[in-house]
């Protein structure tokens, strides 16, 4: 069965990428790497559907 809602330490990185809007800074407060950060956000955008963060290369 599938998850409806995104677990804690998905909210956690949400929100820590939303406050930082840089998923390094996130990672680093986390301690993740930031491709764990994109992969869980990723997962939230996949479960709900939408996109949460405009990813650009620099």
């Amino acid at each position: 069965m599938a998850r409806l809602l995104p677990g804690t330490r998905a909210l956690r990185t949400l929100e820590a990428a939303a406050r930082h809007l840089n998923f390094t800074r996130a990672a680093d407060e986390l301690g993740l790497t930031p491709a764990a950060v994109s992969h869980q956000i990723k997962e939230i955008e996949d479960q709900l559907g939408i996109v949460l963060f405009t990813r650009t290369s620099r």
